[in-house]
């Protein structure tokens, strides 16, 4: 069976085109006996660098992985630091690593790598790129390369891809690899074999499980920047000696495992600097809406997969634009938050292939709350919805006053855009003022369609929004792991 993604635009399977790519495989997984351990995931130019995405970020679901050109990475593929170009963002740099297959080059250990280039193809890049950044890992990888070929598959090369692809496929991944690495940035992508992160110690920095099974006893596993895990083996009887709970040593620290059973799972946080397992700590209450706002404990709220930002992550599941429908404290914050949505609207329909639901204020559903993320736009005068949200979120924003963590400026000529978990509606976001934060600048390169906001901005609308801002941004910044306003 082949499975060719329609695709959204030619984001390379990002953002929700990776949310299509699961479905529609999940679609022929119902319809089709597939076997879950012979898929391979492939693909040339913009698949080539959906499979550099795929592959890296989600390495543990393939048979082998086989991209050719594309691009691996968005720095050096798209002169980012040209002289002529805006430099980067501070945090536009940060964002570079949810997708840049190169900072994530460990993954590749948990499957076979087998990539093609033609020897004249500037997109040759990617694979010089990510064979650098192996390298680093202690890796090496295959390499085929088509002599004398440029931007497409040279026949000869392309028999012996195919020929090294089914030999790959022929013997399946393995159910229960006896060693696991995982490196990542974010939440979003936090799931390998068989482990899970659960918290990192903060996002954004590279985030490492190195994981062996050593024998039927003995599980070693080393962590950097991790704050929280998981140990899930395959559905089944567990490999493990059914005499003795197994032994776990976690970054030299021993300790024991729950006592062996079917679907055996183990959970594990570090508090003080020590390794516990999950099931020993005191029970800490289950997080309510409110958790995290002034004070609540640090704990009840944290960032986890799928509520862990930046704002572009809301639109990675069903989401509503929330229209206003009454009057605007500040008419110069209304006309800018309706030209925002107007903009948002039609760049989903460009982008994305798809036509946004928007719903007035005062029509949003306790069903619509439960099911979708809130994209609210207005300020607390005109949109009704997010006037009754105001105090369970964690800004000041009246008439003249706008104050996100640190920042205070006048509400009459700035406006927030952040993401924060929905204070009504449990493992949802709301989002303010805000669409998917790539603008049409980003059309120049596909590998410029990365986030270019993160979790919160604080707009001065005096400065007219362009192709690329939505104004000028005055600050810009993450929350924490218990969704915080960092420290001054």
């Amino acid at each position: 069976f082949e499975l060719h993604l329609y695709g959204r635009w030619c984001n390379a399977s990002k953002f929700a085109g990776e949310v299509d790519a699961f479905e529609a495989l999940a679609d022929v997984q119902r319809r089709y006996a597939i076997d879950p351990q012979r898929i391979a995931c492939q693909g040339f130019s913009m698949g080539g660098a959906t499979t550099w995405h795929m592959g890296a970020h989600h390495a543990g679901l393939w048979a082998v992985v086989a991209p050719g050109a594309g691009f691996a990475e968005t720095q050096v593929y798209a002169k980012v630091y040209d002289a002529k170009k805006e430099p980067p963002k501070p945090w536009e740099e940060t964002l570079f690593s949810l997708y840049n297959a190169t900072d994530v080059a460990a993954n590749f250990a948990n499957v076979p790598l087998v990539v093609y280039s033609g020897a004249d193809d500037p997109q040759k890049q990617a694979a010089d790129m990510m064979e650098a950044a192996l390298a680093k890992e202690g890796m090496k990888m295959e390499h085929l390369i088509g002599p004398a070929t440029g931007h497409k598959y040279e026949p000869e090369t392309k028999k012996a891809l195919a020929a090294r692809l089914q030999e790959i496929v022929a013997k399946g991944r393995a159910v229960l690899p006896p060693k696991v690495r995982l490196q990542t940035f974010s939440l979003r992508y936090n799931e390998m074999k068989w482990i899970r992160l659960d918290a990192l110690e903060q996002h954004w920095v590279r985030a490492e499980i190195d994981a062996e099974l050593v024998d039927e006893g003995t599980f070693q596993i080393k962590t950097k920047n991790v704050a929280a895990f998981t140990i899930q083996l395959p559905s089944g009887p567990a490999p493990l000696d059914k005499t003795h709970p197994p032994r776990v040593v976690i970054d030299g620290q021993d300790l024991v495992g729950p006592a062996v059973r079917e679907n055996w799972t183990a959970s594990f946080v570090k508090a003080g600097g020590k390794w516990n397992r999950r099931d020993a700590l005191p029970r800490v209450p289950n997080p309510t809406p409110e958790a995290g706002r002034a004070g609540a404990r640090p704990s009840e709220l944290t960032k986890t997969h799928g509520l862990q930002g930046p704002i572009d992550d809301a639109f990675m599941d069903a989401f509503i634009f929330v229209r206003p429908t009454g009057k605007a404290l500040n008419e110069k914050v209304g006309a800018w938050a309706q030209s925002e949505m107007e903009r948002a609207i039609v760049e989903w329909r460009t982008v994305f292939r798809g036509d946004v639901r928007v719903k007035d204020d005062t029509a949003i559903t306790a069903a619509d709350v439960a099911q979708a993320n809130l994209i609210l736009w207005g300020d607390p005068g005109s949109n009704t919805l997010l006037g009754r949200m105001l105090a369970k979120l964690p800004l000041q924003w009246t008439k003249d006053t706008l104050t996100m963590g640190a920042q205070t400026a006048s509400a009459a000529d700035h406006a927030p855009i952040f993401i924060y978990p929905n204070p009504v509606a449990a493992n949802r976001y709301i989002v303010l003022n805000s669409g998917f934060t790539f603008r049409m600048g980003a059309k120049t390169s596909n590998a410029l369609q990365t986030p270019k906001l993160p979790d919160w901005a604080l707009i001065d609308l005096n400065t007219p929004p362009n192709e690329k801002w939505p104004g000028q941004v005055v600050e810009a910044g993450f929350f924490d792991e218990q969704w915080r306003w960092p420290k001054k």
